[in-house]
Parts: structure tokens; sequence; C-alpha cells
């Protein structure tokens, strides 16, 4: 049975579930939750997320796990937190799309590098794709 937490803020109901016996572990199903929802509008740029001590608690985990997964959000680019004014909802993506760019840059210099050709290097992306995001 999943560990449930739902929220209204603002007149928005959010809801995040944590399935303890799932192979993920629960700050990355924290992470994920939260970064699908922020993507797709659910939390909107500027929504205050609960502390990191309140989401714990209600979820029945460890400050430290939810810690992790905000921290990596923050590092996303999803969230950010501004000290004693709370955690927020940042502005669409900016700084992730930025990451991955360069991540993207780096890559396809290293493919060069290697001597692979484009085809190659596409399909070394899609493998990875795949793995990370399961088969379609």
């Amino acid at each position: 049975m999943p560990l449930i937490f739902r929220w209204v803020r603002d007149n928005r109901l959010v809801t995040l579930k944590i399935h303890i016996d799932d192979s993920a572990p629960p700050y990355e199903q924290v992470r994920v939750q939260i970064s699908g929802q922020a993507r797709a509008g659910v939390l909107p740029v500027g929504y205050r997320l609960p502390t990191v001590r309140g989401l714990a608690e209600s979820l029945g985990l460890a400050a430290n796990t939810v810690a992790k997964a905000y921290r990596a959000l923050e590092s996303d680019g999803v969230i950010e937190t501004r000290g004693r004014n709370g955690t927020f909802v940042a502005a669409a993506g900016s700084a992730a799309e930025r990451e991955l760019a360069s991540a993207a840059q780096a890559y396809v210099e290293r493919a060069r590098r290697l001597g692979l050709t484009e085809s190659d290097a596409l399909a070394a992306v899609r493998d990875a794709l795949r793995a990370a995001y399961g088969e379609d």
C-alpha cells in the first residue's frame, strides 16, 4: 500500500504517492513526481512546496530522504530555495534545459573524438534513453 500525501494550496490539490515496495528509492519517487507535476503545470511557477520536515512527516519518510529529493530537484532547476521563505517551483526548467544542452554538446564532442558516426552516436543515445525510460 503506498504512502499518500495530499495538500491543498491556492485551491490546488497535489498528491504524492510513495510505494515502499517499488524498486525506485523513495527520494527518487518524490523527485520524479514533483518534477513531473512542475513540468505539467500542476505545480505552477512560484508555487510554494511543503517544508522538508513537513513533507517527510506526512509521508512517513526520514527528513534526509526528502532533503535529498529537494537537493536533486534544485540541482535540476525544477525548484529553488529562498532561505527561510521556503522552497518554490522555479521558472520553467530553464536551468535544466541549459544543463541538458551542455551535456549534449559534451557528448557530441566526445563521440567525434572517438571517431563515431552521427548514426552511431544517435543509436547510443537511443539505447541509453530506452534503458532509462523503458521500452515503448
